[in-house]
């Protein structure tokens, strides 16, 4: 194997302790290793910064362990190649394993250049990727209050939720709050009857009867009132999240454009996929790569000709369920039926989840190459797919247009003639 970097060094990170080994090999194939530990605070990084520049070494490699990487990497970034990696890309042989071990290991696999870097962005786009994954977490915590909610109401003999579409629409909560503030015996139907919009699909009379016979108890009326306010208070938060990413985003505007045009793809969600992604698609190798890293790939696992499981990794954890999200939106958009053709023709065959999926998929297929190229979205069979009565123009070549056909290709028409039936053309293998 091939030496790539003479002079590297392997760490091995943890809470409170750095172990690194810097590892030097010279022009006969002989290495030498230098160990040495250093604690995570800041005057000891920058020590273990100081340490590998004194050495030479401009090379470190080190796992991805949780967020205790991060503080390294913030102090080696500027003048020192970092390469952050997925722990079972280095996981060493069991039996006598130190931390020593570890790093020693890391830096023999990474000087022969036998670790696959993971994809770390640009500081912009990791700013706006902690933000866009902080408003993921805040409406996972709106989902659970709401499920708070929802318990209240069945608990309190409150069927609204069976009855309306929406138990948290404008129609629901202001019945909810008259609830709240009267009993059982003094709810007056008639002022119920003026809380209902005229968009509830449901008939006022059903809705009558949901709520009829209802017994709120002192401590459910007490968890309304918290959960309620703890909605309100997260939905302020979503928003300043959602102000901010925009505000962020704004330089990478064009990026959007291109993205919202997609079906299923609203300006947010074009927004909080370039935060995980980013925009320079030379970090992938292909779109295949990024569709894998997005963990939106079936595996290969296959073994004496046998296929076992090939499910898709789970790697993508905030991306893939944005991108499933946005598939169901395009599965189900009529301005744009692009997807939804494609969607039920899969849905025939494989079944709604593998379907949703692959739409998914051909999505981020879709993104990688609009942002690639900046073009707009137009797939090649978009025409064909859309109107089943087209039918592509077949060109015939011959003599008189084969080079016009093959200019309008992209190819360098210079060198070429136009050879007689009776000369020979050399075979080149």
């Amino acid at each position: 194997m091939k030496i790539v970097y003479p002079i590297c060094c392997g760490a091995d990170i943890h809470k409170n302790v750095i172990v690194a080994t810097i590892v030097s090999t010279d022009k006969a194939g002989i290495s030498t290793y230098q160990k040495k530990s250093f604690k995570t605070i800041n005057s000891d990084i920058q020590k273990f910064h100081d340490w590998l520049i004194q050495n030479e070494c401009r090379h470190v490699c080190m796992e991805s362990t949780g967020k205790y990487w991060i503080p390294v990497f913030n102090y080696l970034e500027q003048d020192i190649d970092v390469c952050i990696t997925h722990p079972k890309y280095v996981k060493a042989i069991k039996g006598k394993k130190t931390d020593a071990k570890d790093s020693k290991w890391i830096a023999d696999l990474y000087k022969f250049d036998m670790v696959r870097s993971s994809f770390i962005p640009p500081p912009v786009f990791r700013q706006l990727r902690e933000i866009s994954r902080y408003r993921y977490k805040l409406v996972c915590m709106k989902t659970g209050e709401k499920n708070r909610l929802q318990n209240c109401m069945t608990v309190s003999n409150i069927g609204i939720a069976s009855i309306l579409s929406d138990p948290f629409g404008k129609t629901a909560t202001e019945i909810i709050s008259y609830l709240l503030s009267h009993t059982a015996e003094s709810v007056d139907d008639d002022a119920c009857r003026k809380l209902i919009r005229k968009g509830a699909k449901a008939k006022s009379n059903e809705i009558l009867e949901a709520i009829h016979g209802y017994h709120i108890e002192s401590d459910q009326a007490l968890k309304f009132n918290l959960a309620g306010d703890h909605l309100d208070y997260l939905n302020q938060m979503i928003t300043k999240t959602e102000v901010e990413i925009y505000v962020r985003i704004k330089p990478y505007w064009n990026y959007v454009q291109f993205l919202s045009g997609l079906p299923g793809i609203t300006n947010l969600s074009a927004s909080l996929i370039l935060s995980e992604i980013g925009v320079d698609m030379g970090v992938f190798d292909d779109a295949e790569h990024l569709c894998s890293w997005c963990g939106l790939s079936p595996a290969n696992n296959e073994s004496a000709g046998k296929k076992k499981s090939v499910r898709i990794a789970r790697s993508g954890q905030y991306l893939k369920p944005l991108m499933v999200q946005c598939a169901l939106c395009a599965c189900a958009s009529k301005k744009n039926p692009y997807f939804a053709i494609k969607y039920r023709r899969l849905k025939k065959r494989r079944g709604h989840k593998k379907a949703v999926i692959a739409i998914a998929r051909m999505m981020m297929v879709c993104i990688y190459h609009m942002i690639l190229d900046q073009k707009p979205f137009y797939p090649s069979d978009y025409e064909e797919l859309m109107d089943p009565h087209f039918h592509p123009q077949k060109v015939v070549l011959n003599d008189e247009n084969v080079f016009a056909y093959l200019k309008a290709e992209g190819f360098d028409i210079s060198l070429l003639s136009k050879c007689n039936d009776n000369d020979v053309v050399p075979v080149t293998s």
